[in-house]
């Protein structure tokens, strides 16, 4: 009788959802700050705009140039650490070998079955510097596109992040009045991206709607209370 075929089913875009999450939680922030602290000071609902679109520009360039940056630095730290672990497998061979029995040792491997590997290792240097990467450094290879996939990812999410709690002043003309949507809608929004998020990464989908949530809202909170003090 034939046998089911194991498959595994892991989800593999966790950094998509980090860059999503960061883009998206200070979208919908910052931009609700920012209306709502002018709210009291404007009535009219079109500057409002105004501001929300050029803070949303801005937000947006400046989170996606900083993910691109962290993202090269990654790339940049691996790199750095590749060429000294070649250096030192050339240069303190003994050392290396030294502490791959160690690593090996500490899952329970002896020093007799981890001698072979040892030996193996020493035939392909290539793949003993690529195993020292990730069981010594924990260092797993950056992909060379992810720099710009991290950047365009936060900057989109920023970018729709903010426009859901300046879409009700795109649609009411009096800021006050336009500011209770904009609450209601980022609660909502907060609601759902905890929803979503809690989807694709494996979590509890309402604990993470609840706590991204009230995260959010208190952050929101605490960026319109900020926004209401410094106001002229």
């Amino acid at each position: 009788m034939p046998s089911t075929p194991h498959v595994e089913h892991h989800f593999e875009s966790s950094a998509v959802v980090r860059d999503i999450v960061i883009g998206m939680s200070d979208g919908l922030t910052v931009p609700f700050a920012l209306a709502a602290g002018l709210s009291g000071a404007i009535a009219a609902s079109r500057l409002v705009v105004v501001a929300g679109l050029a803070e949303i520009a801005a937000g947006s360039i400046a989170m996606g140039l900083g993910g691109y940056l962290a993202a090269r630095s990654d790339c940049d730290h691996y790199a750095s650490e590749v060429h000294r672990e070649e250096r030192e497998i050339i240069e303190r061979t003994e050392d290396e070998r030294r502490e791959v029995r160690e690593i090996l040792e500490s899952y329970g491997i002896s020093r007799e079955h981890s001698q072979p590997i040892v030996d193996a290792f020493e035939k392909n240097p290539k793949k003993w510097v690529e195993w020292m990467m990730r069981f010594e450094l924990g260092l797993e290879e950056p992909d060379p596109k992810r720099a710009l996939q991290s950047a365009v990812t936060i900057a989109l999410s920023y970018v729709a992040g903010g426009l859901i709690p300046l879409a009700p002043y795109m649609l009411v003309a009096d800021a006050p009045m336009a500011l209770r949507y904009s609450v209601v809608a980022t609660i909502v929004a907060l609601a759902f991206f905890g929803y979503g998020k809690g989807y694709f990464t494996g979590a509890p989908r309402f604990r993470s709607a609840i706590r991204t949530t009230i995260i959010g809202g208190l952050a929101a909170a605490v960026a319109y209370g900020i926004a209401r003090v410094i106001r002229p």
